[in-house]
């Protein structure tokens, strides 16, 4: 079963600075909340660009997994994708849209996700997954505004 995330913010800063500071890789440790012991395993330093890959290790819930995503698609200023290639979903598919509006940005995010093991995987997303996505973009939007004020 496939499930979605949508999630927007609004910074009030020049598209090339937001850009900027979302296609910089190591910045996706420090908007990462701290409960998830997020740490970049790839070797530094990380240039974006299409077929980038990004390995990565996360410890939800005290068990630490391995993660590589691939940059599937890299349209500097207006956009990104990121696929889990390596992880704890079925299918993750990140598209990262940067829009212009207002003098400053739209930073669009939009994750499709599938979970492993049919009915067990849509009780873990009632249960567990779907509030845990919200509490880490909740957890990501705050320190993204109080860094690009």
């Amino acid at each position: 079963m496939a499930y979605q995330l949508i999630r927007e913010q609004f910074i009030a800063r020049s598209p090339e600075a937001v850009f900027a500071f979302f296609q910089k890789p190591e910045n996706l440790a420090v908007i990462t909340p701290p409960w998830l012991n997020f740490v970049i395993v790839s070797p530094t330093p990380i240039v974006m660009a299409q077929g980038l890959r990004l390995d990565y290790s996360v410890r939800p819930l005290g068990f630490r997994m391995r993660w590589t995503s691939l940059i599937s698609e890299y349209d500097p200023p207006r956009s990104f994708v990121d696929e889990q290639v390596r992880g704890p979903y079925k299918r993750w598919h990140h598209r990262h849209e940067f829009i212009a509006k207002d003098g400053g940005m739209l930073v669009r995010d939009c994750v499709d996700y599938d979970l492993a093991f049919g009915p067990l995987g849509w009780i873990a997303n009632a249960v567990y997954v779907r509030w845990s996505l919200k509490s880490i973009f909740d957890y990501r939007e705050k320190i993204i505004r109080q860094m690009l004020v």
